[in-house]
């Protein structure tokens, strides 16, 4: 999000002596982004946060992912997936390509593993369920519609209190606010569809002063590892900077309306490389008396769209169900299912909630989704299904 925020202890300056009650010095960690020319944060430890004692491999199953070739419409009931489990194991991928993987995950399960992804940022949608997302920066509580976003290389654990459905997205690089949405100094622009004070940090806890062995799983560009480290990750006694982990309820969003239909790109929530975060949230349909509520027919010549249905009244899709993504590709046009336009009309606003991406280099399609595809999706754009 790109805003300061301080907790816990600090010396008076970066990089000088901090020393704890006893005389010791604290550990002193620069937690930082594209080398050390983006947003980063200090961290200070009861103890190292090097001290490893093992790496051993992490057996991760390896998903294969096929080109969407020939390209066509997709649409799979996540819903319906049957794997349960931790926030990390519990992740069944859908699509991907180099820029972003995309995943559901039904959680059940605490993580007994701290897990760290030194690939990229991971934003995780909550269509369902509450609980807490544990880092060196401290306890964030979520609950239903939040987005999770944990930058790279945080080690983190996800501890749900009731069971959790995720959207899972897992970058290359950077997560970040759209430039259109920040003015020169970085503050988020009066006419943007969220303010600062919309976002939720980590609150600061005592610090673990404890000893022992400690498992952090690390995946980092298709390398996986099994860490054993000799302090807990989360001693940490304070911390300020740019670079912590964030909630941001999907409800405090303010949609953009007019007069006439608005393009997706009006509803841009994040940017990632490759891929532009859009959310279509509750809103006021368009006041032109002659207005269409419906989204009209378009072809993305650009980009695939992926759109994931949280809840609420999804007025343009017939047979789909919360939790169900469909993948619109580049080259096949689609819109309004047919009886969609006709019955838009005349209606004044909408209770749908759905997180889409864009991403503009082609999806494969992992092996995973095909227990759950809708394999005639492509055809429920015919007035009658054959």
């Amino acid at each position: 999000m790109a805003s300061y925020v301080r907790q816990g202890r600090l010396p008076a300056k970066r990089h000088i002596q901090f020393r704890n009650p006893d005389g010791g010095l604290y550990a002193e960690e620069l937690i930082s982004t594209k080398g050390f020319e983006s947003v980063y944060s200090l961290a200070y430890h009861l103890r190292p946060p090097t001290a490893t004692l093992d790496v051993q491999p992490w057996e991760r199953p390896m998903v294969r992912f096929l080109p969407n070739d020939p390209v066509r419409n997709r649409h799979w009931f996540t819903g319906r997936h049957t794997v349960r489990g931790n926030a990390v194991d519990a992740r069944v991928p859908l699509a991907g390509n180099d820029d972003l993987v995309i995943s559901t995950a039904e959680v059940t399960d605490a993580m007994e593993f701290f897990f760290r992804n030194s690939s990229g940022d991971e934003m995780l949608f909550v269509q369902r369920g509450e609980g807490v997302l544990q880092s060196p920066f401290g306890e964030l509580p979520y609950r239903a519609h939040d987005y999770l976003y944990v930058p790279m290389g945080t080690t983190y654990r996800l501890q749900p209190r009731s069971d959790t459905a995720l959207l899972i997205a897992e970058s290359s690089g950077q997560i970040t606010i759209p430039r259109k949405f920040r003015n020169e100094f970085g503050q988020l622009a009066e006419w943007a569809p969220y303010y600062e004070r919309d976002f939720r940090a980590p609150a600061l806890r005592d610090p673990v002063d404890a000893t022992g062995e400690f498992d952090v799983r690390v995946t980092a560009k298709g390398r996986h590892a099994k860490y054993t480290v000799a302090n807990h990750p989360f001693d940490v006694v304070g911390w300020d900077g740019y670079c912590y982990p964030w909630a941001f309820n999907a409800d405090e969003y303010a949609p953009i309306t007019g007069k006439l239909h608005q393009p997706p790109s009006s509803h841009q929530i994040w940017d990632a490389p490759g891929a532009a975060f859009i959310l279509f949230a509750p809103r006021m349909f368009d006041y032109h008396p002659e207005a269409i509520p419906a989204p009209y027919n378009h072809s993305s010549v650009d980009c695939d769209e992926i759109i994931y249905y949280a809840s609420g009244n999804f007025m343009s899709r017939r047979g789909i169900e919360e939790r169900s993504v469909t993948l619109h590709a580049a080259g096949a046009p689609h819109g309004p299912q047919p009886g969609a336009v006709e019955a838009s009309l005349g209606k004044t606003a909408t209770d749908e909630l759905a997180v889409a991406i864009d991403l503009f280099h082609p999806l494969r399609i992992a092996e995973t989704a095909a227990p759950v595809e809708d394999p005639q999706y492509f055809r429920s754009w015919i007035a009658q299904r054959v």
